[in-house]
């Protein structure tokens, strides 16, 4: 949810005035895609990350607010946390060198934020979930003061009538509750945006869903929370749970998590936000004065503000876009599976591994989602979000085959020819796959370096947990800014 947020008490007259006009704003969306004119000539891309800060102790550093001032650059916004920030590149197309033009933008202005913030005694790191939080760090006080927060919180504890649960259970256990939605904030991302003409979105989303588990493993980075190693992906347990407006017995009546894989294939990107009408009450129930109808009749472009609003605060772990650049409208997949870090050229190499295989997959003769079941993917998903590189996922011609094995025999090549599909250079295309190659190789990707340098602390060097943690995060962000990818980190 990225607006701006001011009206913190809802009357009934405004969720079911909101309720009117989100079920106009879905009819018009309708008519639109029959016959309007969306801009799909050529696809351009998108990166949002998602930043820690933390001080000179490697603990969180509550400060986004004076580091946001004194960076003083547009691209840069206040995240949930005050120990978050939030960067969006520039749009690009990601022919020729677009990818290397993205790097140099990504990391220069990760280098000047990071300059601002030694200002303030703090640091950015690159991270899924920052390892050394606790519970203490993750109340309500500590939400930005951006009002739009505070509604938020408001609305989903509200929803829920009762403390939320997180019972987390990987290599070790978490049980613990907590009054807020102030855990979400750990959870920090890292967001593709692809666009799409309106006639393959369905194919571009439904290849997006088949290969959200092979992202995770391979890109995994979040294995610790609380001080305990939970699953190589902990943030995709955690984001479910902390946003979860229902108590349980709305949940063993089968209604949805507002964070939410999905459950079932699509035909169109219309599926998507009917869903969200359908399934989903109101979060923020806020009416702009546009009315979409005479907009459209007018020969306009309609905002369809409360439609965006509401798909805001569902939560899919690849979301429908509408959006309107330069008057045209366009609609984009937001990738939203994985974790920010370890370095720039590890996510680069993410997302070119995401836009190639998407593309590659959405283009193929012979759909993936005709052969694989829809509730296969989704056991994928969790299933790397469990184990990461050591996940076993069910592929079609293959059955369960280890996920390293699925990567370099057959979605490699397949992300190559998406990649040259998009017109990517091929030196750009080899280097940027080849990162995802060695880390199938080594056995490496983010998690499994926290977890190694973690144990080594302890096990060789007498460390207790907390001073394990701390330990590695330094580390962990000394070698970020080399910019070298995290399956050539050293293990102390």
């Amino acid at each position: 949810m990225g607006r701006d947020v001011s009206q913190g008490a809802f009357t009934r007259d405004d969720r079911v005035r909101y309720r009117q006009k989100v079920r106009r704003c879905l009819d018009v969306f309708a008519l639109m895609l029959d016959d309007f004119g969306f801009d799909a000539d050529r696809p351009m891309t998108g990166l949002e990350i998602e930043l820690n800060l933390v001080d000179s102790a490697a603990e969180p550093a509550m400060r986004n607010e004076e580091i946001l001032a004194d960076i003083a650059d547009p691209l840069f916004q206040t995240e949930l946390g005050q120990f978050n920030l939030e960067l969006n590149a520039e749009p690009r197309l990601i022919e020729g060198a677009g990818f290397a033009e993205y790097e140099h933008d990504l990391r220069g202005s990760l280098s000047r934020a990071d300059e601002r913030a030694a200002r303030s005694d703090a640091k950015i790191v690159l991270v899924g979930i920052l390892p050394t939080l606790t519970e203490g760090h993750l109340v309500e006080d500590n939400l930005s003061t951006n009002e739009r927060y505070r509604v938020l919180n408001d609305q989903i504890v509200g929803a829920r009538g009762e403390d939320i649960e997180l019972d987390i259970r990987g290599v070790e256990q978490l049980r613990t509750h907590t009054d807020s939605i102030a855990p979400e904030a750990a959870c920090t991302s890292l967001q593709f945006h692809l666009q799409v003409a309106p006639d393959s979105f369905a194919d571009y989303w439904n290849a997006s869903q088949a290969i959200a588990g092979v992202q995770v493993a391979v890109g995994a980075n979040s294995p610790f929370l609380y001080g305990r190693q939970l699953w190589a992906e902990t943030r995709i347990a955690l984001f479910q749970q902390a946003t979860d407006t229902r108590p349980d017995e709305l949940k063993a009546q089968g209604v949805r998590p507002r964070v939410w894989f999905g459950e079932r294939w699509i035909t169109s990107i219309f599926d998507l936000f009917e869903e969200n009408v359908r399934y989903f009450p109101p979060l923020l129930p806020i009416c702009e004065d546009e009315d979409p109808v005479e907009v459209l009749h007018a020969g306009g472009v309609p905002q369809l503000g409360e439609l965006r609003l509401h798909n805001g605060t569902v939560y899919r772990w690849n979301r429908p876009v509408y959006d309107i650049m330069n008057g045209r409208p366009h609609l984009r997949v937001e990738n939203r599976v994985l974790p920010a870090g370890p370095t720039v050229v590890d996510m680069l190499a993410n997302a070119a591994f995401y836009f190639g295989l998407a593309r590659g997959l959405a283009e193929s003769d012979r759909p993936i989602w005709s052969q694989l079941t829809f509730s296969s993917a989704e056991e994928n998903f969790h299933a790397a979000a469990r184990r990461g590189l050591d996940a076993v996922l069910h592929w079609p011609g293959l059955g369960e085959v280890p996920v390293t094995k699925l990567v370099l025999e057959q979605l490699l090549p397949t992300a190559a020819v998406g990649l040259d599909g998009f017109g990517v250079a091929p030196a750009q295309r080899d280097r940027l796959l080849g990162i995802i190659e060695q880390r199938c190789r080594t056995g490496r990707n983010g998690a499994v370096w926290q977890t190694e340098a973690v144990w080594a602390a302890e096990r060789r060097h007498g460390m207790d947990r907390k001073d394990a943690l701390h330990h590695m995060v330094q580390r962990y962000a000394e070698l970020q800014r080399t910019n070298n990818p995290v399956h050539t980190w050293p293990v102390p």
